[in-house]
């Protein structure tokens, strides 16, 4: 038994309030270190290692998700919120798949960032260099312990993961499994560790880790992040929630319009790029709004619409009025996570972009256009991560925009914004050449 799972083990008995997790700190620093030189190819035969383990070891996974699933349904867990615990067979595939186009991009370290001869004859450059160790705090969402991991061994960093109860027994099982892929490839397990035993604790004391943990990034719902952005003394990459929007633009085109709203929508409900609010130009209500609702309402979608876009949906036959009901403030707010949508009905693109700015999380905003004016207007005076422009919100994803698996969606200005990938798991350093070069 190594060191970290001795710790681990030990751990179980600790205080509900109090954890120590030194042991797993250094464990994962050394490991850091060691690693922070490992080529290329290591790197990623090292990856492969976890990508196969994840196949080969399936049954044993989908098994222990199964409790964590068992248990969280019976303890009336969202569906939305139950989609995202899931894993089967295919889940898994697309998983080790996302791990195995980690590997097929470049190698963020070592990356000259930029560089200039100084007029004193020195050669500067900004080099691309691992961030050390990165820890991860996030809910629900097993796949994430996989992409974490894939994403900093790839940028040349340990991590420490803590996923949260709902999906203990899952990431039991994964982090099982790629700690003894490592081993297998002569590499410390301490490159991936987690604190799940010691609970909420755990996480606790990875806020206070400082000289431990050199980033912690949290990923889930909005009380979680406010608390670990409240109380961290580890610098923090914040995450956000997803209350996307969708604008209709006057003169758009509704067939493509009504294409958008109903992926961004039904996809998949329980994920942070998924829309949660449509705002349709009042030039375009008439004709969009019946249409787009009887298919949203027959994929089983709650419209919380406004009083305009309930009495264009008065006079409309064939629409299951049980799911329209009146908005209220609150709606205008709330990540659903859920079948449902809030609909609002404006009289210009000025009112839908006061709207958005007023209730959008930061994350992804959407306009239906043909007019290039709009679409200037609606990039420029929003201040999201992520604007689409007659596109889904579900592009919003950094597999989808071709930087392989994320880490999660930043929602700040700071050091990362939107997808973060590999080179946003990176930091830099300055390396001076001189010849016995003394500053005058």
């Amino acid at each position: 038994m190594s060191t970290t799972d001795a710790a681990i083990t030990a751990s179980s008995g600790a205080p509900a309030d109090y954890a120590d997790i030194s042991a797993l700190t250094q464990a994962a620093r050394a490991a850091a270190r060691s690693f922070a030189t490992a080529t290329t190819r290591v790197k990623n035969e090292a990856l492969e290692a976890i990508a196969q383990a994840i196949i080969d070891k399936a049954d044993t996974i989908i098994a222990a998700n199964g409790q964590d699933m068992e248990r969280e349904r019976a303890a009336g867990m969202s569906e939305g919120l139950l989609d995202r615990l899931a894993l089967d067979l295919p889940r898994l595939e697309s998983i080790a798949a996302a791990v195995r186009e980690v590997i097929a991009l470049p190698d963020p370290v070592g990356r000259v960032v930029r560089g200039t001869v100084t007029a004193d004859g020195l050669s500067v450059t900004q080099v691309s260099v691992p961030m050390g160790v990165v820890g991860m705090i996030y809910e629900a969402r097993p796949n994430v312990t996989i992409d974490a991991a894939a994403l900093a061994l790839k940028a040349g960093s340990a991590v420490i993961l803590r996923g949260g109860s709902a999906a203990e027994k899952s990431n039991e099982a994964i982090v099982a499994v790629m700690r003894a892929a490592l081993e297998s490839q002569g590499l410390p397990a301490g490159l991936v560790s987690t604190v799940d035993p010691w609970g909420r604790a755990g996480a606790r004391a990875m806020m206070r880790a400082r000289g431990g943990i050199d980033v912690l990034i949290p990923r889930g719902g909005a009380g979680l992040i406010r608390t670990v952005v409240e109380e961290s003394l580890v610098p923090v990459i914040e995450t956000g929630t997803g209350n996307c929007h969708i604008y209709v633009d006057a003169g758009a085109d509704l067939a493509a319009a009504e294409r958008i709203v109903m992926n961004a929508k039904t996809q998949r409900v329980g994920v942070c790029n998924a829309a949660e609010t449509l705002l349709v130009h009042a030039d375009s209500a008439d004709a969009f709004l019946p249409a787009a609702v009887r298919a949203l309402t027959e994929a089983g979608v709650t419209i919380h619409a406004c009083d305009k876009t309930r009495d264009i949906m008065a006079t409309v036959e064939g629409v299951d009025s049980v799911r329209i009901v009146a908005a209220t403030e609150e709606d205008w707010g709330t990540e659903y996570l859920s079948l449902d949508l809030a609909v609002r009905v404006v009289p210009s693109i000025d009112e839908a972009i006061d709207h958005i700015r007023k209730w959008s999380s930061g994350h992804t905003e959407a306009i239906c256009t043909r007019s290039t004016h709009s679409a200037r207007r609606f990039r420029a005076e929003l201040d999201s991560a992520a604007i689409a422009i007659n596109a889904s919100t579900r592009f919003t994803d950094g597999g989808q925009l071709g930087l392989g698996a994320e880490i999660g969606i930043s929602t700040q200005k700071l050091h990362a914004r939107g997808p973060m990938g590999l080179e946003e798991l990176t930091t830099t350093t300055w390396i001076i050449e001189g010849d016995g070069d003394i500053r005058p």
